[in-house]
């Protein structure tokens, strides 16, 4: 960490490692639309069609569309017209697929492991408690649909 870290206020260090956390997790993770990701959905879940597909990830129709393209050119799930929505397709693994997201499962299983192994078992289930506490928390407080306002410039003319 920077010099500045150590003359900053708890309340400011906290956030620090929030934001520091943060940016590590979405550096290591597989991405919410990489193929990985789809593979260990469809995996969890079966078959599902690509609407739910797209809402599990949290991307947009088109993004979702390319990685199944790709995943399907490669021989790793099937499309097939839905039956109860000719909308939208169903989706699942072939063999192959379930073969590569089972690897890609156990390579993320393998990297939560190795993210915590600094901890003892009694220090993940206090840092998860304290975790949860502090989610909570913020939930009720600063919710999605509200915008933090206080530290926006003001428009005033």
């Amino acid at each position: 960490m920077q010099d500045r870290y150590h003359t900053l206020d708890i309340n400011n260090r906290l956030i620090w490692n929030f934001r520091d956390i943060g940016h590590t997790m979405r550096r290591i993770s597989e991405g919410r639309g990489s193929q990985k990701r789809v593979l260990i959905v469809l995996r969890e879940t079966g078959i599902i069609t690509q609407r739910e597909l797209t809402q599990r990830l949290g991307i947009q129709p088109g993004s979702a569309s390319e990685v199944i393209g790709k995943l399907e050119e490669a021989g790793m799930l099937i499309r097939t017209p839905s039956e109860t929505d000719r909308r939208t397709a169903d989706i699942s693994l072939t063999e192959a697929g379930q073969a590569a997201a089972a690897q890609a499962a156990a390579s993320r299983e393998q990297r939560h492991e190795k993210m915590f192994s600094c901890l003892s078992g009694e220090e993940k289930q206090q840092l998860l408690e304290l975790l949860e506490r502090v989610n909570q928390f913020w939930d009720q407080h600063y919710p999605e649909s509200e915008a933090v306002q206080s530290d926006k410039p003001s428009k005033e003319k």
